[in-house]
């Protein structure tokens, strides 16, 4: 994606006129489609960016890992998902800078940051989405801590080292602590300005960020599912006050649908039964390939890790080495939908989420009965799902201030019972489900599945029994 553009461009002083603004913005921008926001103006700076190896290596991750291979259609990549974000992360810093500009200080430096910041926040995303750093890395490195947004920090370094992009060192800083600010990286409060700044991308204050606002509506469109989810309601009519992003009062509605969304994307899509078991299989053959590949040894040096992306199963699967003839296996299972089978789940009753451990193959073997097939774990695979509102355990709508109108001063929450008393009393689910290996042992496996039950909880809390034909598949 090339593009020419005046490398002494000075965008507008602080108090040109907004329209003004957006006129010289578009004239010396790279104009492209985008099949969610429509047109989307790439600035200069970002183009420098945009235009690396790096980067372009987001067109080689797909959005939503082996999910296409479930819904057809969900085969957009972190490419258009970043060039998404970074759209709407300067929509939204330009619609608080039209409404208060002169009271918040706003900059054209704090507008390019936050740009850059949307613009950068997955590049140090891995193959297959999060299956990488949260289902592969944790099984191949022993204590393994890395995280994409630790990557996506060393990845930006080495794109500004790499390709010379000149470009103010304090912007870079800022960018880079936009990208952790909703993680375990993200630095205290004390040692920023504009805290407001840092609710736009990341947002770990109460989750409301335009990385939401983007892979809601995108995912959504691809998988063909309907989303009522409206963020540009939210966009016109934030404002910040006391330094934090707050929301028009008679919004609350539109802000529970975004969290109620996005638990509905779980659940329906990305932790769909049949991507699950799929995802396990491809964590497995890159476990079987990682000694003769080498994959997790690019963790650490982005040089050699932006190398790394999807066609890493296709590299195993016409590789003739024997070494990698399992993980090829599996790679083929796959192609031809001989999936490892789906035995049963159950939701883990409400009172023992707490004090929830993952439920490992060891636990299902270690149930089985005496009789029948023999079972080893090797043969048993386990899905521990966990869904929530993106505050884990907690209500997100405890964390959002709200203001009553235009003219107010004062922010404050809406508690539950002011907002519906058909919202839960709980925000997490956490799914057990169950696959075998092997199709001649559903039966065994989900006798064993429920005598784990039985033995745990005193019930059998599975929705539904498994089909007797899979018990009798051969």
């Amino acid at each position: 994606m090339g593009a020419f553009f005046n490398e002494e461009l000075s965008f507008p002083p602080v108090h040109a006129n907004f329209a003004s603004s957006q006129e010289q913005l578009i004239r010396f921008s790279k104009n492209v489609h985008d099949n969610v926001h429509g047109n989307i103006y790439l600035d200069p700076l970002a183009l420098k960016f945009i235009d690396t190896e790096q980067f372009q290596r987001l067109r080689d991750l797909k959005q939503l890992g082996v999910t296409h291979l479930v819904y057809p259609g969900a085969v957009h990549s972190r490419f258009e998902h970043s060039l998404g974000v970074y759209w709407l992360a300067g929509a939204a810093i330009q619609k608080l800078k039209q409404n208060q500009g002169l009271e918040l200080g706003i900059d054209n430096f704090d507008i390019q940051t936050v740009k850059l910041a949307g613009l950068l926040h997955d590049v140090g995303h891995g193959p297959f989405s999060h299956l990488f750093e949260r289902e592969f890395l944790p099984r191949v490195v022993s204590g393994c801590k890395w995280s994409h947004e630790q990557m996506s920090l060393k990845m930006v370094d080495h794109i500004v080292d790499e390709h010379h992009i000149d470009v103010d060192f304090e912007m870079i800083k800022k960018v880079k602590e936009m990208i952790v600010a909703s993680s375990e990286l993200t630095l205290p409060k004390g040692t920023r300005e504009k805290h407001f700044l840092y609710d736009i991308v990341a947002n770990g204050r109460n989750g409301i960020d335009v990385d939401k606002f983007d892979y809601i509506v995108r995912d959504s469109r691809a998988c063909g599912l309907g989303c009522n989810f409206e963020f540009q309601r939210l966009m016109e009519t934030m404002r910040v006050l006391d330094d934090e992003i707050c929301y028009r009062a008679k919004e609350y509605l539109t802000v529970h649908k975004l969290f109620y969304t996005r638990a509905d994307l779980y659940r329906t899509i990305y932790t769909h039964p049949k991507v699950k078991a799929i995802e396990l299989m491809v964590v497995d053959a890159l476990l079987k390939a990682n000694d003769f590949l080498e994959i997790s040894s690019s963790i650490e040096d982005p040089s050699d890790y932006w190398k790394l992306d999807d066609s890493i199963i296709k590299t195993i699967e016409i590789a003739p080495n024997q070494e990698l003839k399992e993980s090829r296996d599996l790679i083929l299972r796959i192609r031809r939908r001989n999936l490892y089978q789906f035995c049963n789940e159950y939701t883990v009753p409400k009172e023992n989420l707490e004090h929830f451990k993952d439920v490992t193959p060891q636990d299902i073997v270690c149930s089985q009965k005496n009789g029948g097939a023999i079972l080893k774990e090797e043969d048993v695979a386990v899905s521990n799902v966990r869904i929530d509102l993106a505050r884990g355990r907690h209500n997100p709508l405890e964390s959002i201030n709200f203001f009553k109108d235009y003219e107010s001063k004062e922010k404050f929450p809406i508690p539950d019972n002011r907002i519906s008393h058909l919202l839960p009393a709980c925000y997490q689910d956490m799914i057990v489900r169950v696959y075998s290996k092997k199709p001649e042992l559903v039966g065994a496996i989900s006798e064993a599945f429920e005598n784990f039950q039985l033995k745990t909880y005193g019930i059998k809390a599975q929705v539904h029994e498994t089909p007797e034909k899979k018990k009798r598949r051969l």
